[in-house]
């Protein structure tokens, strides 16, 4: 549908970029994010759990916090409880919610961010607030409207399984110097 629109209408507004292979979804998204062209950088899950109403909650991020509301089942509760378990005792330690699909990135932040990041795969958000923590770059989180959508790529067990043996990489690489966080902005 984007690419259609792209054809008929240009670029200026919409781009649409096209992946020789699968990447991840943390692969793709640091593409998007590189390729971007915008003074900020929305990311937001094709699900649509988040409404981009709530865009303008992140915008006043800087002076407010709102409660969050979300529906989740017990047992993806029970799982994200042990995720946050493990993304707090290995990686980042300021960030709640490491995982929420609707984040939003200035453009000096995003070109660090997205230029140090290695993960490709689900664990990839807990990367990029890692850096960002590690950096001491300002971090707002923004309690947001979330609804579990039915049909989602994650596949509980074994996708919990990868996104725990990627904070294990991402603890165990920045811990022995294996991975550098690059701190220069890009151009």
């Amino acid at each position: 549908v984007a690419l259609e629109y792209v054809k008929g209408n240009g670029s200026d507004n919409i781009r649409v970029l096209k992946l020789d292979y699968n990447r991840g979804k943390g692969g793709a998204i640091r593409i998007g994010a590189l390729s971007s062209r915008g003074k900020f950088i929305l990311m937001v899950d094709a699900d649509g759990a988040t409404k981009f109403e709530d865009i303008e909650k992140l915008e006043y991020a800087a002076t407010k916090l709102h409660k969050k509301h979300s529906k989740r089942t017990i047992f993806r509760t029970f799982l994200m409880y042990g995720f946050h378990f493990l993304v707090r005792f290995l990686c980042v330690k300021g960030v709640k919610d490491t995982q929420c699909g609707f984040k939003l990135f200035d453009r000096a932040a995003a070109d660090i961010l997205f230029h140090s990041m290695h993960v490709n795969g689900w664990a990839f958000d807990v990367e990029l607030l890692y850096i960002a923590e590690t950096l001491k770059m300002p971090i707002a989180e923004v309690a947001v409207n979330w609804t579990e959508i039915d049909g989602s790529k994650m596949t509980p067990f074994l996708s919990w399984a990868q996104m725990g043996r990627d904070l294990i990489i991402i603890r165990l690489n920045y811990l022995f110097g294996l991975w550098k966080i690059n701190k220069t902005k890009h151009e």
